[in-house]
């Protein structure tokens, strides 16, 4: 039953996100964005993670799309539609990158399968340590230096923001 509950939700996931990036109008393809991160939160769910399903549906289904929408909302799509130019080549580069993504997704499965290892938490650590610890406990030791970087990021993005509201008021 969960194998079947799995690949239900791994084909809607992979569905709903090619529709995303196959709709013309944006809001659909946000409204499809939004099916996906459920897909997401729902396989999270069956891999036993309830934290990040939570995170997942709060900051991602929730705050970043509610933030998608407001920005499509407030552009003038008609206006930059008639403004798109396209490059000879973007879809010559288009399909070179596609091709470097299947490429890098192969030697990610070929070492998985050559090492036969699980990652850095196997399912059996993750068990006895519960699924918040072992997050944090990755964001503070191996992905600080990220961790920290993307807090920095996210302040210089709020000044700017703050920066830019003011001199339009």
């Amino acid at each position: 039953m969960e194998v079947i509950l799995f690949v239900i939700l791994a084909a809607a996931a992979v569905v709903t996100a090619l529709l995303v990036i196959l709709q013309r109008n944006p809001m659909v393809s946000a409204i499809f964005l939004i099916l996906t991160f459920f897909c997401l939160a729902g396989i999270y769910l069956l891999l036993n993670a309830p934290f990040l399903a939570a995170v997942q549906l709060l900051v991602y289904a929730g705050a970043i799309m509610v933030l998608f929408l407001f920005v499509i909302m407030l552009l003038n799509l008609e206006k930059e539609q008639k403004m798109i130019t396209r490059h000879r080549l973007q879809k010559i580069f288009g399909v070179f990158l596609g091709l470097v993504l299947l490429v890098q997704i192969g030697s990610v499965f070929h070492s998985l399968f050559l090492t036969g290892e699980k990652g850095l938490f196997p399912p059996d650590k993750v068990a006895a340590l519960g699924n918040t610890e072992v997050v944090a406990r990755l964001l503070f030791t191996d992905f600080l230096l990220p961790f920290e970087i993307t807090s920095v990021l996210l302040l210089v993005a709020i000044i700017g923001a703050i920066l830019l509201a003011k001199r339009e008021i």
